[in-house]
């Protein structure tokens, strides 16, 4: 009865004029930024940061929440129709999805598509719904020592999930770390690593290194690649799969949005691997293996249900626990913050309009992704058509007056581009950025906990192993770091990530 409850408050706030708005308007940049190769939502994300100051914090969060889960749905047109993933998460698509447009099945392999991302938002939105409230019951037993062992296990999960090697991911982690504590200590007024430059003194705005490691850089990396569109010519196409393609389609949904739900829980790559497995699963059961890779409608449904199921169960870590699983949702938690909003356990108890509005909005927008998506096709194939050197320096201009407008200093702008070579760099040299804005985000609280930690245990550090749930969180951390330590397991790894 209290979900029933519940759910009745969230449709009441999402239903209102202006959050429909902002839900649809989510949805529609979503979906754009996720059709256009080179945008991706955290750039996106970081750029209309600083509009959102005008609006109430949970339209603020419908919109941007809605940018994250609408470009999943966006980047698999891209997929499907020029053989280019929009988005990390719809790099398996492509595989099956353009096959499928080449034989002139596109219109069913987007309409699978999205139905498949439809039915999978759906049920992660009901589990959110479900696990919201026990989740949140169990964080508030959580005191700064349980709080600490539950960010190292997430940095710890962050890391073994990260592509490329583990030691290189440890490096990204630890960067972020680092970075987060320069600018004035709290507590005892002392400046750190400003090198007297005034600037630092608040440290570095999150917004400056979101939008200069992933907006910059992301330009800066594909203008280094030639332009090759191989937009399909074939026709699209009827949208509605058939029967016999429903029918072929139904377990691969419900088997990805399982995979990809449990997987978007997981810090770091959680919700990026779940196309993936879902891909690799559908192929060792398939009675036909060698149909994969030449336009099997199982492997668009399966990877797209589970990667719009792991983008929306992202949310449960954030909303419940407030720690971010990704990039993204660290964006979120910055959103969170500038509206005066302490992500945790208290959102659901202090702010349940927020709580249950979120989750209702995502429903109405997975409802509203559906309409964009499939009758607007013929835009996005215009869209497509349009050459990337005429999109980045619009892409910049938009980044530049964005970070201006956060605190109308120009040195924002030069720190931004300064990380935008610096992110360019650290993917030249295989390094993946991610894991290194999820450390920046989780510094400044891994460090406040620590620090109650020790002061509330008169600054013995065994209470982090006395608590039994800190103990508990610890060793999991050190088992994850171990397991994937092994030499059997570390190849296995490489090789998933290569695949």
């Amino acid at each position: 009865m209290d979900m029933i409850a519940n759910l009745t408050l969230g449709f009441g706030v999402a239903l209102s004029l202006q959050n429909l708005a902002l839900c649809f308007a989510g949805c529609f940049i979503g979906t754009l930024i996720g059709v256009l190769p080179g945008v991706g939502p955290i750039a996106t994300i970081a750029i209309l940061l600083p509009i959102t100051f005008g609006v109430d914090p949970v339209g603020a969060l419908i919109m941007l929440a809605g940018i994250y889960y609408g470009a999943q749905y966006g980047g698999s047109t891209t997929a499907i129709l020029v053989n280019i993933p929009g988005e990390a998460t719809s790099v398996v698509t492509t595989l099956d999805g353009h096959q499928m447009a080449k034989q002139g099945r596109a219109g069913v392999a987007l309409g699978i598509a999205a139905l498949g991302s439809f039915f999978a938002g759906c049920v992660a939105t009901l589990f959110i719904a479900a696990l919201g409230a026990p989740l949140t019951k169990l964080a508030l037993l959580f005191g700064p020592a349980e709080y600490f062992s539950l960010m190292v296990m997430g940095l710890c999960f962050a890391v073994v999930l990260a592509r490329g090697s583990i030691l290189k991911a440890f490096c990204m982690i630890m960067l972020g770390l680092l970075l987060s504590t320069v600018g004035t200590d709290l507590e005892t007024g002392q400046e750190r690593l400003t090198f007297g430059f005034p600037p630092l003194s608040d440290g570095i705005d999150f917004a400056v290194l979101a939008m200069g490691v992933f907006g910059f850089a992301e330009v800066l990396r594909n203008l280094e690649n030639p332009e090759a569109r191989d937009v399909v010519k074939a026709k699209i196409g009827r949208l509605l799969p058939d029967w016999s393609e429903i029918k072929q389609s139904i377990n691969p949904v419900l088997r990805g949005t399982f995979i990809g739900g449990i997987l978007g829980i997981l810090p770091g790559n959680g919700a990026v691997l779940g196309p993936f497995a879902s891909y690799t699963l559908e192929k060792k059961i398939a009675k036909d293996p060698s149909r994969f890779g030449r336009g099997a409608i199982e492997g668009v449904a399966g990877p797209e249900s589970a990667n719009n199921a792991g983008a929306q169960t992202a949310f449960i870590p954030l909303l419940t626990l407030g720690i971010p699983p990704n990039a993204v949702m660290a964006l979120m938690v910055g959103a969170m913050t500038i509206h005066g909003i302490i992500p945790g356990p208290q959102v659901m108890t202090k702010n349940p309009e927020l709580f249950w509005g979120m989750i209702a909005s995502m429903w109405i927008g997975n409802l509203m992704l559906v309409i964009i998506n499939l009758p607007l096709v013929g835009v996005w194939v215009k869209l497509l058509q349009v050459p990337y050197r005429l999109m980045f320096p619009a892409i910049l201009i938009f980044c530049c007056i964005g970070i201006y407008s956060v605190n109308n200093q120009p040195v924002d702008v030069a720190f931004t581009a300064m990380f935008g070579l610096f992110g360019y760099l650290l993917i030249k040299l295989g390094f993946e950025p991610a894991p290194m804005l999820l450390g920046f985000v989780l510094g400044k609280l891994l460090e406040e906990k620590m620090r109650q930690a020790l002061i509330i245990s008169r600054g013995s550090f065994m209470t982090f192993i006395e608590r039994p749930i800190s103990a508990g969180l610890l060793i999991v951390a050190v088992v994850v770091l171990v397991i994937a330590l092994l030499p059997s397991i570390s190849k296995k790894r490489e090789e998933v990530f290569v695949e």
